[in-house]
């Protein structure tokens, strides 16, 4: 591993995009502490410490900390990959969209083109509804006004479309994955700020060294499963008959279709999360609504109501992505089309409804894994509140320990989506530098394996 690190420096291409890489996401973070003009930042995070947990702190958490103190980059990357999102299901729909995806790279710049577009509108729209609601809440702006909102507006969507530019400058002139490195160090730099508060719980007795340990244990034991199945993969041999072309003898080699367990990666629980969390967002506008205050009640943290409903949220988006980004009828066609084969399946609508009932049995094993690691960071953080089930809740709550139904109030960065995120990209980046490295005849950071990320 030592080795390896050293490797990296002793490559000069490799060297100056790592340094790139890194001068752009610092150049991101100083952004991140430009306020923008107008706004009374103290009363504003104060405000964003009470909303936990509703759509504003989702929104928080993909900007980095940006959101609540509504600095320039205060929208992030969301309005980014809202874009990207709804392009690519207007791919399946449209079909002008789906000729271009299939026309190879100059299709790919086209749709990328258009996501560039739909991302300035997006932030220009989202932009003015955060301006008109902060005048309408009244102690959060200094000077309300036209004024503010175009400022609020030019300020927040030049702020996005410069997070956009730096992304795509990672990804062609770094080491890649700029969009998701960004989000990556909006994460990250907030975990020293958990590991301080959970050293004062501690220091302050708070919390007992058994509770510290749990926490730990769990944390690791997250962690190494998050790898475990992000890596997971179930391998479908395909055999390629021979063909004749000239004086050439092509394919007879045999093969495998790969099909990741975790095929829709970390849309499904972002989705399912956006959707249970606009309920909390409206309560905190409408708090006098008795009957909309009762439905944000049911639908906090730890509720079994709003458990049940993420839970079944988050197996639903899976197969709802997983059928939009993986085609079994095209991977057939393909597959026919370039001679290949699945040994004892018919080619054609017999493979498809072969590679089609292997992908529902794995997704189903994907939206657990998805729905595991989302409830258990939720259950560090809130417990699970049965006292509000029917019948049994009362009786539950005073068997079970209160670390159990109150939770360990471990803060949200600690949330199963910000570690599927963390995990995910920066296994995809060691990914990356070790290409490089065996690339060049370097050894990789492993002696006997390769490390594989989660399209390795």
């Amino acid at each position: 591993m030592i080795e390896a690190v050293q490797n990296i420096f002793n490559i000069p291409d490799l060297r100056k995009r790592i340094a790139f890489m890194l001068a752009l996401l610092a150049v991101y973070r100083i952004g991140a502490h430009i306020p923008t003009p107008g706004i009374d930042s103290a009363a504003l995070e104060q405000f964003f410490t009470q909303s936990a947990g509703s759509f504003l702190g989702f929104l928080d958490l993909f900007s980095g900390g940006n959101f609540r103190r509504l600095t320039v980059f205060a929208l992030g990357i969301m309005p980014y990959i809202t874009a990207s999102i709804i392009l690519q299901l207007l791919t399946v729909v449209w079909p002008y969209l789906e000729k271009l995806s299939k026309e190879g790279e100059l299709g790919r710049r086209k749709i990328t083109t258009y996501t560039r577009y739909l991302t300035v509108v997006l932030s220009a729209v989202q932009s003015a509804g955060i301006a008109v609601a902060l005048q309408r809440q009244g102690q959060f702006v200094v000077n309300p006004g036209l004024g503010f909102t175009l400022m609020t507006m030019l300020t927040l969507t030049t702020g996005t479309a410069f997070i956009m530019w730096l992304g795509e400058q990672i990804t062609e002139r770094g080491i890649g994955n700029g969009m998701s490195l960004i989000i990556f160090a909006g994460i990250v730099v907030g975990l020293p700020r958990g590991i301080a508060d959970i050293y004062e719980k501690v220091n302050t007795n708070e919390w007992s060294v058994l509770q510290l340990l749990i926490v730990v244990a769990m944390m690791v034991a997250v962690v190494a499963f998050i790898v475990l199945v992000e890596r997971g993969q179930r391998r479908i041999t395909v055999q390629y008959a021979k063909r004749v072309v000239g004086r050439r003898v092509l394919g007879g080699q045999s093969t495998h279709l790969p099909l990741r367990v975790n095929t829709g990666g970390v849309i499904p629980v972002i989705f399912a999360s956006s959707i249970l969390t606009f309920p909390q967002t409206f309560g905190l506008v409408a708090q006098d609504n008795r009957y909309l205050r009762a439905i944000t009640d049911a639908l906090r943290w730890g509720e079994p109501l709003y458990n049940l409903l993420y839970v079944i949220g988050i197996i639903f988006f899976c197969y709802f992505y997983t059928s939009i980004i993986f085609n079994p009828n095209e991977v057939a066609d393909n597959m026919r089309k370039y001679g290949g084969f699945i040994p004892g399946i018919r080619p054609g609508k017999r493979t498809a409804e072969y590679v089609n009932s292997i992908l529902t049995r794995i997704t189903l094993v994907g939206a657990l894994y998805l729905a595991l690691i989302a409830i258990i960071p939720e259950f560090l953080y809130t417990g699970f509140h049965v006292q509000n089930l029917p019948f049994v809740g009362p009786r539950l709550d005073a068997t079970l320990p209160q670390w159990f139904t109150q939770g360990l109030r471990v803060n949200f960065y600690f949330g199963g989506t910000s570690l599927l995120i963390v995990v995910g990209v920066a296994m995809d980046t060691i990914q990356m530098v070790e290409s490089q490295l065996i690339m060049r005849h370097y050894d990789g950071f492993l002696k006997k394996s390769r490390i594989r990320g989660r399209r390795g």
